[in-house]
């Protein structure tokens, strides 16, 4: 069954922009052109669709997801190697939470000093951002 990509768009609940973008970067191909040049699409290319906004929920991006798009469903390699890119993917997040947990820790540091100084002076958070006058410290 053929659709177009408007269709598509409609189906996966994606913008027609997005469907253009994965074109462009190879994640998403049309089954064939139309006669009239339009580009047509297949059931394949929403379950394609599916898998891409799903690896995207997990955190994968779109080079990530491509390169998961190469291994075959029912292949034991192909599956230990999906394996070690979700374990890859995973130690990758908790270092994201990591940093994510000291950029917080020092934002209350910032309200806090601000707080602390009752609006005299320059404000801290607004020094700190500048670069000027306060430690810096890392997030």
């Amino acid at each position: 069954m053929d659709i177009t990509i408007g269709t598509l768009a409609k189906r996966a609940k994606v913008n027609l922009q997005t469907l253009r973008y994965y074109e462009r970067c190879g994640l998403l191909a049309p089954a064939r052109r139309a006669v009239s040049g339009y580009r047509l699409y297949n059931e394949e290319s929403l379950r394609l669709l599916k898998f891409i906004r799903h690896a995207q929920a997990y955190g994968f991006s779109l080079k990530e997801i491509q390169s998961l798009l190469r291994l075959k469903l029912l292949s034991p390699a192909d599956c230990r190697q999906a394996r070690r890119k979700v374990e890859a993917k995973v130690v990758q997040i908790g270092k994201k939470i990591e940093s994510m947990e000291r950029m917080a820790k020092s934002l209350k540091r910032m309200a806090e000093e601000c707080r602390r100084q009752g609006g005299r002076g320059s404000c801290p958070i607004l020094s700190r951002l500048y670069g000027g006058g306060h430690e810096n410290e890392k997030a």
